[in-house]
C-alpha cells in the first residue's frame, strides 16, 4: 500500500529548529517530486517547498518567500525519504506540515494546482517562548 508518513513536528521556541521527515513506501519515490505544505488553524493550505524528481529536468528545489533561507529540503532517495530542515522558526510557523509526492514541475507543486497526489497524515509544529 502507498505510504508517507511525516515526522519530526514537536513545540520549540522562537530562533530554534526542527527536522521534519517523511517516508514513503510502496510507490517509485525517485519519479515524484516531494513538496512540502503547512496549514494552520483557520487558514488555507499552502506550498512552501518543493524538491524535484529525480528523472525531471525541472528546478531542483523551490522554496515560499516566507521560509527562504531559513527552510531547506532534500531527498534521501536510497531510503525513500524527504526532509525539510527548519531553522530560525518563528510563531507564524507553527502549523500542521504536509508531505505529498506529486508527479509534477514544483512551480504546480508549490501552487496546489494539482489533483493526483499522494498524502502524508500531518505532523504538529508549535513555535512559541
Amino acid at each position: 500500500q502507498v505510504q508517507l508518513v511525516e515526522s519530526g513536528g514537536d513545540l520549540v521556541q522562537p530562533g530554534g529548529s526542527l527536522r521534519l521527515s517523511c517516508k514513503a513506501s510502496g510507490f517509485t519515490f525517485g519519479y515524484y517530486a516531494i513538496g512540502w505544505f503547512r496549514q494552520a488553524p483557520g487558514k488555507e493550505r499552502e506550498g512552501i517547498s518543493c524538491i524535484s524528481s529525480s528523472d525531471s529536468r525541472d528546478t531542483s528545489t523551490l522554496y515560499r518567500d516566507s521560509v527562504k533561507g531559513r527552510f531547506t529540503i532534500s531527498r534521501d532517495n536510497a531510503n525513500n525519504t524527504a526532509h525539510l530542515q527548519m531553522d530560525d522558526l518563528k510563531p507564524e510557523d507553527t502549523a500542521v506540515y504536509f508531505c505529498a509526492a506529486v508527479r509534477a514541475l514544483c512551480r504546480v507543486v508549490v501552487s496546489g494546482k494539482f489533483l493526483r497526489a499522494y498524502w502524508g497524515q500531518g505532523t504538529q509544529v508549535t513555535v512559541s517562548s
